[in-house]
């Protein structure tokens, strides 16, 4: 029976609509998304790192051995989000630019509703903590728009970062839709990480105490292991003597764990080292400083990213919570090439052709992972990282889609400690969730008629290891990397940006006798290869993939460019927060003024006035001891200008012409008033990369571009800076690709 509204109360009927209810025995969900972390990286899958808690989560539940993900963090995001392919969500690369093209907006599309937004008639609250990497970047400043955002995609909740990468010490955080401070630094012991579980434990916590009865979808997306490798430092020097012998050590003993684990078949043979790695005894005695450092601070990192991630499930077992909440653990793609063959102290030097020689590595061995340090490892840990596996991060060779899934879930799975060998994709993830709540995929979300879902559930294997195996075929591709498996067998194509896709080499691997594609049978079996390529070109056509795009360096440009246009004044008031480095004016190779309006000085006031970037790279106009500075810091080398006097009282505009000239040298004429009044040359400048960090108006809220200590906020009144650029921008699109790239 419906209500009835008559004249009066008592002639009327009162109706209260029944809320969602969730099936019966609906589990709670954590989803805990690890980054850029190999197949062979946590212990329960050959690695000596320690990592007890997912260990421990393995040996209560299941390890996947077959479980794939797209090689990139922005794409296996999108497919574990919508339980659809990344292309055909329009996410068929990164969100950091929209290419034009259906399959590449950077951005997922409305016809393709996500895991929350799928669960919220059924009663589930949904909480988003960490990397979300999946609205385009240039939509991620004050103004929005906030419809990709994690609140406008379901989640009812968010706390954490909305670029591909942060600092972990210093974070550009966000909460809900604003942005906010991170609630301590580097000098009191805060780590983002730690941050991270601490408001998971509160939203968990809040949630139980107001709806206990409500099951709740937790998603956890710490940094850790993207660059920059940061943890605390004793736990990293800890670390050297493990990986003192190399990676070529380090890769034999992983594969001896893992074959005796039974992760991998007893006949799996270690592949030939990638492309660019030497033998490790080839290298000097600095360089296995450097790299086992550098290896050190990547370990480290995980291993405290595990430690709080304990101090959760400790939790969820102390509230009652554990039983009954389904926990997987993943990784969004293979460890990450983008340190290069000899890996980075502070990668923000070479990304603006400052280079970082190895003795300057050496120099700094003891700031490796610490705040002011920009770190990433050398191409052969990253190799190790994907034991036995071949390539990296951005291929479609194993190293770049095989990764590890741990599920545990008490009440319902028993299997403490079993394998699964069978493949899966990230997009069978939400088919597998949803089939194991009890609910179907909706036909619309928000009045949007939905796609199909891609994916294809694997719940049955949970529970039965003779399940069948998974009836679709798989597509891959990314920069023009391309492969699909069909029934255990894979085809796969390296491609080398900038040749001719027709020219590409492909190989034929059967995965069910090849664990680690080292026998191609391209040769011996070229009708079954042309069958798996003929099927990869329908598969492409089918799911946006096309038209292929292997230009790094122009994507990149051409999205900055068409972002900004021709506006070449940006005007930021007094009271703003802070800006994202994708709004922020773009300086790169141009000369540019920087204007600061400020109430009549008095005398004595000091603090930065504009600030963009951090320790590692950036730029800052400042007061200081009576004078004007400005700094340009190109990967921790600072060349500052000084005005040449004290600034006068009641002085009321404070700035810096920076002249670009034809080398690319850059002089910088600090003005009082209009007038000159001190300059300095810098051989270099932001040509690829101001910083990952982004823009602050009266202080410097993360860790400090200049030589004061942050934030240094402003002790005068500021009214606002103006930036204005000429339009002589110039940049070297291939360069901008691989910074770029970096940060992914």
């Amino acid at each position: 029976m419906t209500g009835r509204i008559a004249r009066t109360v008592a002639e009327s009927t009162p109706h209260w609509p029944e809320s969602p209810r969730p099936p019966k025995g609906a589990p709670n969900i954590l989803v805990v998304l690890f980054d850029d972390v190999g197949f062979s990286d946590f212990g329960c899958y050959g690695s000596p790192i320690r990592t007890p808690v997912i260990d421990r989560l393995a040996s209560e539940g299941l390890r996947f051995s077959g479980f794939h993900t797209t090689a990139m963090c922005s794409t296996t995001r999108a497919a574990l989000l919508t339980g659809r392919n990344h292309h055909s969500v329009g996410v068929g690369c990164l969100a950091n630019f929209d290419s034009g093209f259906p399959g590449y907006r950077g951005k997922i599309a409305r016809e393709a509703g996500t895991l929350p937004e799928m669960l919220k008639p059924h009663g589930y609250r949904s909480y988003m903590v960490g990397k979300w990497h999946v609205t385009p970047l240039t939509e991620t400043g004050p103004s929005g728009p906030f419809d990709g955002w994690p609140l406008g995609r379901g989640f009812d909740r968010f706390y954490g970062f909305m670029d591909a990468e942060t600092d972990q010490y210093a974070p550009e955080l966000v909460r809900d839709n604003t942005p906010v401070p991170p609630p301590g630094t580097y000098a009191d012991g805060y780590h983002l990480t730690a941050d991270l579980v601490d408001q998971s434990i509160r939203y968990i916590a809040d949630h139980t105490a107001d709806a206990p009865d409500t099951p709740w979808l937790l998603w956890l997306a710490p940094g850790a292991c993207h660059a920059p490798h940061q943890a605390p430092a004793d736990l990293i020097k800890g670390y050297d003597a493990v990986f003192a012998e190399g990676w070529d050590v380090e890769r034999e003993r992983r594969l001896a764990r893992q074959k005796a684990m039974g992760l991998v078949p007893p006949d799996t043979r270690l592949p030939p080292r990638n492309d660019g790695v030497k033998p490790w005894a080839e290298h000097t005695d600095d360089e296995r400083a450097v790299f086992t450092r550098l290896q050190s601070a990547f370990a480290a990192m995980l291993d405290h990213a595990d430690t709080h991630l304990g101090r959760l499930v400790d939790f969820l077992e102390r509230a009652g919570l554990r039983d009954d909440t389904l926990i997987l653990v993943m990784s969004d793609n293979g460890a990450s090439q983008e340190g290069g063959p000899n890996g980075f102290v502070n990668a923000m030097g070479p990304f603006n052709f400052r280079g970082e020689p190895m003795a300057e590595k050496v120099a700094r061995i003891d700031d490796i992972g610490g705040p002011d340090t920009h770190s990433n490892f050398p191409w052969g840990w990253a190799m190790a990282s994907n034991t036995p596996l071949r390539r990296y991060k951005q291929n479609t060779h194993g190293g770049g889609i095989r990764d590890p899934l741990v599920v545990s879930w008490p009440a319902r799975l028993p299997q403490a400690g079993e394998i699964r060998d069978r493949f899966a994709h990230a997009c069978d993830v939400v088919p597998t969730l949803l089939d194991l709540i009890g609910v179907e995929p909706p036909a619309s979300v928000q009045g949007v008629a939905q796609a199909p879902l891609e994916g294809e559930s694997f719940a049955a294997a949970l529970t039965d290891p003779a399940a069948p195996s998974r009836s679709k075929s798989q597509y891959f591709e990314m920069f023009g990397h391309r492969g699909l498996w069909k029934d255990g067998w894979k085809a796969v194509a390296f491609h080398p940006s900038g040749y001719a896709f027709d020219d590409d080499k492909w190989e034929l691997y059967h995965l069910d006798a090849d664990f680690s594609e080292t026998d191609d049978l391209a040769e011996r079996e070229p009708e079954k290869l042309k069958a798996l390529v003929d099927d990869w070109w329908a598969a492409a056509e089918a799911h946006k993939v096309l038209p292929l795009d292997d230009r790094f360096g122009p994507r990149f440009a051409e999205n900055s460019a068409r972002y900004h246009g021709a506006r070449p004044r940006f005007v930021f008031h007094a009271g703003m927060g802070h800006l994202p480095t994708d709004v922020a004016p773009d300086v790169r190779a141009r000369t540019y003024r920087i204007e600061a309006d400020v109430a009549r000085l008095q005398g004595g006031e000091e603090g930065v006035l504009i600030a963009h970037g951090d320790a590692t790279s950036g730029y800052s106009l400042y007061l200081k001891g009576g004078r004007l500075h400005h700094t340009l810091n190109i990967g921790g080398q600072k060349t500052t200008a000084v005005s040449d006097a004290p600034v006068p009282a009641g002085a009321t505009r404070l700035g810096v012409l920076a002249v670009r000239d034809e080398a690319g040298a850059r002089t910088f004429t600090l003005t009082v008033d209009g007038r000159a009044a001190g300059s300095a040359v810098a051989n270099t400048g932001f040509n690829t990369l101001i910083s990952w960090s982004g823009l602050d108006i009266g202080l410097d809220r993360g860790s400090p571009v200049a030589d004061y200590a942050a934030p240094f906020a402003f002790t005068g009144t500021l009214k606002k800076v103006t930036v204005s650029m000429d339009a002589d921008q110039a940049l070297d699109g291939e360069a901008v690709g691989e910074a770029e790239m970096a940060r992914q």
